[in-house]
């Protein structure tokens, strides 16, 4: 009976602890969205502390800040800046929700496996497995939107500096033109708008521009990005022609893409060789040699 009752409570806290984190993770997207939108110089209103959202979240934001009580490495804050999160609390969120997942990963694979028909060593191990696996999600989850951002400024970037190039040669200076492809690249690429509205907001409030853009290429951890700022820095620095240096740019990153390209398509046949051998071949094999064996089999019992 009180195996029964207590299995009753671990199940009930469970199931509170996942609707908590259901509700968290809804909270978490629309804190992102309002913090994006403050960065950006947009409107955006506040989340009401009053609500439940607003406490769950006050309670991870006070998670994160006691398992970050000597400071967020700085590290932190730019793979996160990479990965999109550019709010100001977004480091005591992403440690507070791991801290969170901790809890919960463990209270879950706890109550999973007490019906489980194992030994005790191994009901923990389990335990101790899924309480990791849940630690180590957010990171997942932060590596994942940084290469996906990162894939997205290296397809779209040049682009933007063909843009660039000819808004320049129609008359425009440097900032307008930035400011105009912005608001151009916005209709195929949400990344690149930002950032590069982020670095005219920097600039706007006083930044030197190639402070701006180095920042820019900081918070992107893209190598290309600080490519064109070193070479606009240079163009303007010794008085070279900004269009040429732009249209001898854009064409090295197009020859990079394609040699991007042909470089994965190489790597193409190597990755399909192990689906080829474990789900392929073995189905082949079945099919070609499969009739032959049921002939001879037919056979041998009728001998």
């Amino acid at each position: 009976m009180t195996t029964e009752v207590l299995v009753a409570l671990l199940v009930g806290i469970a199931a509170c602890c996942f609707a908590a984190g259901a509700r968290m993770i809804v909270r978490a997207k629309r804190e992102r969205a309002v913090a994006r939108a403050r960065a950006l110089g947009r409107a955006g209103e506040p989340a009401s502390p009053r609500d439940a959202q607003g406490r769950l979240m006050s309670v991870v934001h006070r998670a994160g800040e006691a398992a970050a009580r000597r400071g967020v490495s700085q590290s932190l804050r730019e793979r996160l800046a990479a990965a999109g999160f550019h709010g100001p609390s977004a480091a005591e969120l992403y440690m507070g929700s791991k801290l969170i997942l901790l809890v919960l990963g463990t209270v879950a694979f706890g109550v999973a496996s007490l019906p489980l028909p194992a030994d005790a060593a191994t009901k923990l191990l389990i335990t101790v497995a899924g309480a990791a696996l849940c630690f180590f999600l957010p990171n997942l989850v932060v590596a994942s939107r940084r290469r996906r951002r990162r894939s997205e400024i290296h397809r779209h970037l040049p682009d933007v500096v063909d843009m660039l190039e000819i808004c320049v040669a129609a008359g425009m200076g440097l900032d307008a033109a930035w400011n105009s492809v912005s608001d151009e690249i916005s209709r195929v690429s949400e990344t690149m708008s930002d950032e590069m509205e982020l670095t005219n907001l920097e600039i706007s409030l006083g930044t030197p521009r190639a402070l701006a853009m180095r920042h820019m290429a900081e918070r992107t951890g893209v190598e290309d990005i600080s490519s064109l700022v070193a070479l606009l820095f240079q163009a303007e620095r010794f008085g070279a022609s900004i269009v040429d240096s732009l249209r001898t740019f854009a064409r090295s990153l197009r020859e990079i893409r394609s040699q991007r390209a042909e470089e994965g398509a190489e790597k193409m046949a190597v990755k399909l060789l192990f689906p080829m051998i474990f789900f392929i071949f073995p189905v082949l094999f079945v099919v070609m040699v499969g009739p032959a064996l049921i002939v001879m089999v037919q056979a041998l019992g009728a001998g």
